[in-house]
């Protein structure tokens, strides 16, 4: 651990916002509406995945894949007739994730792939702000999430007139905003972070005192490994504010091998009961060197189910929590987002441009 100074102040509601979804949008009028695609399961959508399904037969039962086989075929065809590339989160399911996927990682990965994307057309599979991050850094491409209704709790605790206001008390004092926020929300602060970066971000400022927005158990952790004073928001992730240190104890006490790897989303005492912490990628790295036997990853569930995937010798313990807004987002909600160019993500280019300097300086941030 590092030098646990304490939070200065936690600020902010006790209750979070109860944000209208943004509204739908349909792609510009040069993406035609395609034909739906036939979705049959046949020998020949059989022979074209059974390559795919290879990936994920350890975490998806046979008897499922006649379902989503017709879907993965019909939108990688899709992908290249629309010149489409797919961003998927960690958290999207194996489906997703292993077998229609272009580019997966955590937000930092995602953020800095969608800066370099060539595609014309950027389909997020994961939340809202990451679509309206994939927007910022790509204004002239179209950028589609195949349910508006993925939302956040983070992003949702916290409003761009917030932010001004604690400038307005805390003159002076830089502010570093958590990549899950809004637009609006990043073009008022000077630097976003990631979880994987939040340490490295506070650090780079080079001054004694931040604020820190607006997860409330990050901002936590920043402060545990470093001397810079923080000031945090109370806004928290509702899957991972549901671990409880008692919960991690338990598993040990029944099985004082396995490893637990939390995310710095949770809170406090379940980062005590853990044997490492750090962003989803940083999990995935973890148990990819150390392949423990079993292991308990703290963090949303399918996140288990796509590493299992590809490690099939580690046993996965499954205390896990399920995102409602990651789960929103499926094969057939993708298939229908490619054929008929919806729902398009938008942002005001004012508040694009302001949101673009602070996500660019952290993806420019030299490691």
């Amino acid at each position: 651990m590092g030098v646990n100074m304490p939070i200065i102040e936690t600020l902010g509601p006790q209750a979070r916002y109860a944000m209208p979804a943004p509204q739908a949008r349909r792609a510009p009028s040069r993406f035609p509406i395609l034909p739906m695609p036939v979705l049959e399961w046949n020998p020949d959508v059989e022979r074209e995945t059974a390559h795919l399904y290879e990936r994920i037969k350890n975490v998806v039962p046979s008897v499922e894949w006649p379902f989503f086989a017709p879907y993965v075929s019909a939108i990688n065809r899709l992908k290249k007739e629309r010149n489409a590339v797919i961003l998927a989160h960690n958290y999207q399911t194996p489906e997703i994730f292993h077998c229609v996927a272009d580019v997966v990682g955590d937000s930092l990965q995602l953020a800095r792939e969608a800066a370099k994307v060539k595609a014309d057309v950027i389909v997020q599979c994961g939340v809202h702000f990451m679509a309206e991050t994939a927007k910022i850094l790509n204004p002239d491409k179209v950028v589609l999430i195949p349910d508006m209704k993925a939302g956040c709790s983070l992003a949702e605790s916290i409003t761009g007139e917030d932010v001004r206001l604690l400038r307005e008390r805390f003159p002076g004092v830089p502010v570093v905003t958590y990549v899950n926020t809004s637009a609006e929300v990043k073009a008022e602060s000077d630097i976003c972070c990631t979880s994987g970066n939040a340490v490295q971000v506070v650090e780079s400022l080079g001054v004694d005192k931040v604020i820190f927005l607006p997860d409330q158990y990050l901002a936590s952790y920043v402060a545990s490994q470093s001397k810079v004073k923080i000031i945090a928001w109370k806004g928290s992730c509702e899957v991972h504010e549901r671990f409880t240190g008692d919960e991690l104890r338990r598993l040990r006490e029944s099985d004082p091998s396995v490893q637990i790897i939390a995310h710095p989303e949770c809170p406090p005492d379940v980062i005590a009961a853990s044997d490492y912490t750090g962003s989803t990628s940083g999990m995935i790295s973890y148990v990819r060197e150390h392949q423990p036997k079993r292991v308990v990853l703290v963090t949303e569930c399918s996140m288990a189910d796509n590493v299992s995937a590809e490690l099939p010798n580690v046993e996965f313990v499954r205390p896990c929590n399920l995102c409602p807004h990651m789960k929103r987002i499926t094969l057939p909600k993708i298939l229908d987002s490619l054929v008929y160019m919806q729902e398009e993500v938008w942002v005001d280019p004012a508040i694009a441009a302001k949101a673009r300097r602070a996500v660019e300086r952290m993806v420019n941030l030299k490691s």
